[in-house]
């Protein structure tokens, strides 16, 4: 087994942060497997943002976890309070790291995370910079990562740097048997008999550019065609939209919209016969269970760095001039996910007639 580098030798308690989404915080775990294979005896604890709380029950390579809301993260809504970013100062400083490893994205800076543990006396400081910032971080990437790489790799050349390493470098979950069980009852108590196969409808995103909107339609169209129960999961903030899809989909779907934990959610990702889902976190659960999956995937994103890269997959994208916008709204009528829902439920029933689960399954269609 490969030992880390001379500077990284002694580190024993790590704070991995990635204060940001559920996927995001999904997709850090094969970088946090390879700290915990590498160095079996380490502490790791992983500090998230209150949203991305819920991934971090699913990922056994994290010894604690330390939700915060952070201001570098924040999209304007926290009140001017020095005193708050003194107790993230002093939540650091109860850590007693050793070290620090800044999980980003190519778009995001690790420096303002970086000068907190400084500030908080974490010796080592692991990031990857877009731009100069002095001796902020203590250790940085000799070279930059390429743009189309995917994240899960982005995170492993992070730990690699300080010499980390996995022979497994794939998705990868536990779900808590507590939350197995807790999906299966949530089914059984709407009358769905324990083993019956199901679609798994989980249409919203936390932003209308990445919201495909006919679900509903395709749901409809499957469920004449497979004869399979429909459930529909999303969050507590999706119910007043729920009402009207659930309505399009037609009797006896299943509607559990604001009624699952994370965990709970991936253990029903993982249990059904296929997931519908546009580019989020549901995307990533199924690509780590294995689950097939069909994603209407936006233009928001590049593919390259976030689509499925194990499970059986379909992404639709209309090509269009303006991808990547990585915008959050979409001033041009979502014409990356122009789809009839004849051509969604074409890709479905395509995929389901795959037979080998290592099938390659990543590139955009226009039609199928």
């Amino acid at each position: 087994m490969n030992e880390p580098n001379e500077r990284w030798q002694s580190v024993r308690r790590i704070v991995a942060m990635r204060l940001d989404n559920l996927g995001d915080v999904i997709m850090t775990g094969p970088a946090l497997r390879a700290i915990k294979e590498t160095v079996p005896g380490s502490h790791v604890t992983l500090m998230v943002s209150h949203g991305g709380q819920g991934a971090a029950q699913l990922l056994p390579w994290a010894d604690a976890v330390l939700p915060w809301r952070s201001l570098w993260q924040d999209m304007g809504e926290l009140p001017f309070d020095p005193a708050r970013e003194q107790r993230l100062i002093e939540a650091l400083q109860a850590l007693h790291a050793d070290a620090a490893i800044i999980f980003t994205s190519f778009a995001q800076s690790p420096y303002p995370a970086a000068y907190a543990c400084y500030l908080a006396g974490i010796p080592l400081r692991l990031g990857e910079p877009k731009d100069f910032g002095g001796a902020v971080l203590s250790d940085m990437l000799p070279t930059p990562t390429a743009l189309a790489l995917h994240q899960v790799e982005r995170n492993l050349r992070l730990v690699e740097a300080a010499g980390y390493h996995t022979t497994e470098r794939m998705l990868a979950i536990r779900i808590p048997p507590q939350a197995q069980a807790q999906a299966q009852e949530l089914l059984t108590q709407r009358g769905l008999v324990p083993g019956t196969p199901y679609v798994l409808l989980c249409p919203w995103t936390s932003c209308q550019a990445r919201t495909y909107g006919r679900f509903g339609a395709v749901a409809r169209r499957l469920r004449r065609a497979l004869g399979l129960p429909t459930v529909v999961v999303g969050s507590p903030r999706a119910e007043a939209e729920a009402i009207a899809l659930l309505a399009e989909v037609g009797p006896g779907a299943i509607n559990l919209v604001g009624a699952t934990t994370v965990p709970e959610l991936a253990a029903l990702v993982a249990g059904a016969g296929l997931v519908l889902t546009n580019n989020t976190a549901a995307m990533h659960l199924a690509d780590a269970t294995g689950t097939p999956q069909v994603v209407l995937f936006a233009g928001t994103e590049l593919e390259e760095q976030w689509a499925p890269r194990a499970g059986p997959a379909r992404l639709l994208r209309r090509p269009t001039h303006c991808q990547p916008c990585f915008k959050l709204a979409c001033p041009h009528d979502q014409a990356c996910l122009d789809f009839d829902p004849d051509e969604v439920v074409a890709a479905v029933l395509q995929l389901l007639g795959m037979r080998r689960r290592s099938e390659p399954a990543l590139q955009p269609q226009e039609a199928l």
